[in-house]
C-alpha cells in the first residue's frame, strides 16, 4: 500500500468534481475546489474520520467494498478504479522489473506485415524493436543506445525546439499527457524497478512541464487514432495509429499505416521501398 500516493490520488479526484456532478447542491459558501470530505465520505458510505486519514496517508489499508464505494463517489471510471486498487495494495502488482525481452513471434511479425510501420515499446516508453518501415518513418533505432531509444525521455528532454522533438509529430502535447499518465500508472506497478523510478525521477528534475502534468495525477490516456511525421523525404505524412497490449509482458506493438491508394499510403509505399540506407534516417533527424 502506497498510503502517500493513495491519498494524494484520492485528494486530485475529489478536487476535479462539482458537487452539481453527483447530485449535490453547490451552496454559496464553497471556496475550495471539487467536493468537500465530508461529502465524498458520505457518498461512499464510510465515516468522515476515516475518508480524511486515507487522504491524510494515516489510515490502515482500506478493504475492497470500501474501495468501491470511494470510487463510485468520486466517480472514477475503471482505469482509475484499478489504479486506485493497486495504490491501496489490493490488487496483484508487478513486484520485478518490467519486462525488456520481446517474443520471438513478435518479432517475426514485425517483418510480416507489409506497408506498416510498426515497432515493440517497453511499459516506460523504450523502442525495444523495429522494422525496417519504422526505422525510415522514424529513425534507425540501431544506431542508438538502449536509453535513447526511449520515447519519454525524448518527448521532455530532446531538442528545445518542437519542430525536432520526436520527427516532428503532430500531436506532442497529447504524447507528452500520455506518457505522465502510463508512467505514473507504470511507476505503481513497478515500485522497486530502478529502470521505472529513475526515469521518473529524471524527468521530474530535468522537465518543468513533466513535473507540472506529473502533480495532475491523471492515468486514463485518450486513445490516439492518426498521426503526423513531418518527414525529410516525404513532407507530412498523417497514419493511423494502432497499439496492441501484449499483457504478459506489459508490452505494446505499435502499427502505423495509412488506407490504401492515399496519398499517404503511397509515401510509405516509397520510403519503404528506399529503405533505411536509401534516405538515411539516423543522419536525417
Amino acid at each position: 500500500m502506497d498510503k502517500q500516493e493513495l491519498g494524494a490520488f484520492l485528494r486530485s479526484r475529489r478536487e476535479r468534481l462539482r458537487p452539481e456532478d453527483v447530485g449535490l447542491p453547490s451552496g454559496p459558501r464553497r471556496r475550495p475546489p471539487g467536493l468537500r470530505r465530508e461529502e465524498v465520505a458520505v457518498l461512499a458510505h464510510i465515516s468522515t474520520e476515516y475518508y480524511v486519514r486515507l487522504e491524510q496517508a494515516r489510515a490502515p489499508r482500506p478493504s475492497g467494498e470500501v474501495l468501491a464505494g470511494i470510487a463510485g463517489a468520486l466517480r472514477l471510471t475503471d482505469v482509475e478504479s484499478d489504479h486506485l486498487h493497486v495504490l491501496a495494495g489490493t490488487a496483484p502488482a508487478r513486484t520485478g522489473r518490467h519486462r525488456r525481452d520481446v517474443r520471438p513471434s513478435i518479432l517475426a511479425l514485425l517483418e510480416r506485415i507489409p506497408r506498416t510501420a510498426a515497432f515493440v515499446m517497453s511499459a516506460v516508453f523504450e523502442v525495444l524493436a523495429w522494422n525496417d518501415l519504422a526505422a525510415v518513418l522514424m529513425e534507425d533505432f540501431a544506431g542508438l543506445a538502449p536509453r535513447d531509444r526511449n520515447l519519454a525521455r525524448r518527448a521532455f528532454l530532446g531538442s528545445p525546439h518542437p519542430e525536432a522533438v520526436l520527427y516532428g509529430i503532430s500531436d506532442l502535447a497529447e504524447f507528452r499527457h500520455r506518457v505522465v499518465m502510463e508512467l505514473r500508472a507504470a511507476l505503481a506497478r513497478y515500485p522497486a524497478d530502478p529502470g521505472v523510478t529513475g526515469l521518473v525521477e529524471e524527468l521530474l528534475d530535468g522537465s518543468p512541464e513533466f513535473a507540472r502534468l506529473w502533480e495532475r495525477r491523471d492515468i486514463q490516456a485518450v486513445p490516439v487514432l492518426t498521426k503526423t511525421f513531418r518527414h525529410p523525404v516525404v513532407g507530412e505524412i498523417t497514419v493511423d495509429c494502432d497499439s496492441l497490449a501484449l499483457t504478459d509482458r506489459d508490452q505494446h506493438v505499435v502499427l502505423y499505416t495509412a488506407p490504401p491508394g492515399s496519398r499517404d499510403s503511397e509515401a510509405l509505399a516509397l520510403l519503404d521501398v528506399l529503405g533505411p540506407e536509401g534516405v538515411g534516417a539516423g543522419g536525417s533527424r
